[in-house]
């Protein structure tokens, strides 16, 4: 895991650069350009605040429905941007890996910058919605901080996982989005954890992503500090996977050249 920080530091000028390029991309010839980080949450938010709260009646431990939900889909639109961008990093930047060598892994990490000013953009209008419903800010607030940082390196884990499979197997990408929208179900994004029966949440909290959402709702708005014991399993998994999926990604890359 140090030898990953090490690298970074030592090919942030790479990574900057691959991130500088996906941004340009990105929103080239748009009419909206960077607004569309904002629409995505914002659309699933309306609907979400009809279909869980104005139909279904979902409890949101007294929060505001709409703040409840933004509060969780900016992070979970950043989480499932990186994964869905990051598996097919290898594979849109063929021509290149065939070409030269560089640090693959350089490409996935440029993917979570992206990713994290899409959550920047995002987030702007979330200020507004804290303003808005007059919710106050603590100190709790600053785990939101470690809780991006844990995020951050479980999304690299799993794409470190899926990029280096989806070179081989492309049914990877066609699976992918059923999993993530699975994945956001088994995630308290719409509703709270609360909701869940005792009996079962131990095994529910074995989601990494389930209480990293929690604590993000808990910083910022009940200005509370996260389940402490549920974070710890969250951290623990979560190395121990981006460890495993690290060492599996580079013994994987010395044939992507070949392949793709």
């Amino acid at each position: 895991m140090l030898d990953t920080i090490i690298n970074a530091y030592r090919h942030r000028e790479l990574i900057f650069s691959f991130a500088a390029r996906d941004i340009k991309a990105r929103y080239k010839q748009t009419a909206l350009g960077v607004v569309w980080s904002i629409i995505q949450p914002l659309s699933m938010m309306v609907v979400f605040t009809l279909v869980f709260s104005v139909f279904a009646k979902v409890p949101s431990d007294g929060i505001p429905y709409p703040v409840f939900a933004y509060s969780a889909l900016i992070f979970w639109t950043f989480f499932s941007n990186t994964i869905s961008g990051g598996t097919m990093a290898m594979t849109s930047n063929g021509i290149l890996i065939r070409m030269i060598y560089f640090p693959r892994e350089t490409l996935l990490r440029s993917v979570l910058l992206v990713g994290l000013l899409d959550l920047a953009i995002s987030s702007l209008l979330f200020v507004g919605m804290i303003n808005y419903y007059q919710i106050t800010l603590t100190t709790a607030a600053l785990w939101v901080i470690p809780l991006v940082l844990l995020q951050m390196l479980l999304a690299l884990g799993i794409i470190s996982l899926t990029s280096a499979a989806h070179v081989n197997f492309r049914d990877i990408g066609h699976g992918l989005p059923l999993l993530i929208q699975l994945w956001m179900f088994a995630t308290p994004v719409a509703y709270p954890i609360s909701v869940i029966p005792e009996w079962l949440r131990p095994y529910y909290l074995l989601n990494p992503m389930a209480a990293i959402i929690d604590g993000y709702r808990r910083a910022i708005i009940l200005g509370t500090h996260p389940d402490l014991m549920a974070l710890a399993l969250s951290v623990t998994i979560t190395v121990v996977l981006t460890a495993a999926a690290l060492s599996i990604f580079k013994r994987a890359e010395r044939t992507f050249a070949d392949v793709i």
